[in-house]
């Protein structure tokens, strides 16, 4: 079955005054149009406890396009210094961790902004206010790096809209910066573009074992792994995104397993740029009932009383995390298997 067979699209009106809305329009001529006043509030998916039947189907068959009213950089100092204005919300695939759920409803299919030319407008403009980097930090010891898919997978993206390879050619072309995403999905057709070494790809790693069962609808591990030489031979910068670690009775044995299959899969150049950021699992109460409703052994993972305790987010969310004693032990297990097994990588950050 294919990643994405759009039939419905949720259009805000003003759409086709972008030329990217008539681009987007022009890919899916069959597909319903429905108008809605704002890509945010769309009953039949945000919201709606009856879209946990149709969980999967939604993010397969509905494209949402608006456009981005709000345009602002938000510092971030972990993936990224600075989280770039989206391009897009929502993701077609359906991670059982994932947090947008918890943040808007149901699923969450694609949102594609069409008001491109004022996003990378305004991240030129904000590149040039910053000026050159002050000095080194984990993000990056030279250039300001902006996370340009915080809210969706911008290999996925690449396959609806130009958006990202709009901001691929922008990052190539800015001193002093560049672009990065996380991914679970290997489009090798952003192969064919020139990053001009402007762009950080982070492909995001769990033991195979953990991912058939929780990254639903992504590229297998090993694929992606098999991936990491050629997105380097093309120009971009690759590094691993860890993330979630799943804490359960044999994790630490399987993530043993996971990193000796990197280090066997990856060439030597590879080796010479790659770092990590290790992330162990956030999970949410509400967020566990609605898995219940659609994939009830992704939570046999996810949700572990036993081993987890509540913690107030940054954002006000009430959500469930490792116990804090257990948590700094495991995170160092991990960053100690990580400098064994793959000698060189840097983890620039690991909570």
């Amino acid at each position: 079955m294919s990643l994405l067979d759009i039939r419905r699209l949720y259009v805000e009106p003003g759409v086709e005054d972008w030329q990217r809305g008539r681009e987007v329009l022009a890919r899916y001529p069959d597909a319903e149009r429905i108008e809605v006043a704002s890509h945010q509030n769309i009953p039949e998916l945000h919201g709606n406890p009856g879209g946990v039947r149709d969980w999967v189907r939604n993010k397969r068959q509905v494209l949402v396009l608006g456009e981005k009213k709000s345009l602002q950089a938000r510092e971030n100092g972990r993936s990224a210094d600075w989280i770039a204005p989206s391009t897009s919300n929502g993701c077609a695939m359906a991670c059982g961790y994932c947090y947008v759920p918890r943040r808007k409803g149901y699923a969450n299919p694609i949102t594609v902004f069409v008001n491109i030319e004022r996003i990378t407008g305004y991240l030129a403009r904000h590149v040039k206010r910053l000026g050159p980097k002050p000095e080194p930090n984990q993000c990056d010891p030279v250039d300001w790096v902006y996370d340009i898919g915080e809210n969706g997978d911008c290999s996925v993206d690449a396959m609806v809209s130009d958006n990202v390879r709009d901001l691929v050619d922008l990052f190539g072309d800015l001193p002093g910066a560049k672009a990065s995403f996380a991914t679970k999905h290997v489009n090798r057709d952003l192969l064919e573009w020139d990053p001009r070494g402007g762009t950080r790809i982070r492909f995001s790693l769990m033991p195979e074992r953990t991912a058939k069962l929780l990254d639903l609808r992504t590229s297998p591990v090993a694929e992606r792994i098999a991936a990491i030489d050629d997105f380097v031979e093309a120009g971009y910068e690759v590094q691993l995104n860890f993330s979630p670690v799943v804490v359960h009775e044999t994790w630490e044995a399987e993530w043993r397993e996971l990193l000796r299959q990197v280090a066997d899969g990856v060439g030597e150049r590879a080796r010479r740029q790659l770092a990590c950021e290790v992330i162990f699992l956030t999970h949410n109460a509400g967020l566990h009932e609605v898995n219940l409703g659609w994939h009830p052994r992704g939570e046999d993972l996810l949700w572990r009383p036993d081993l987890q305790e509540a913690k107030t987010s940054h954002s006000g969310q009430e959500n469930v995390r490792y116990r804090a004693r257990w948590k700094r032990v495991w995170t160092d297990r991990l960053v100690a298997m990580i400098d064994e097994e793959l000698p060189g990588c840097r983890v620039r950050y690991a909570f």
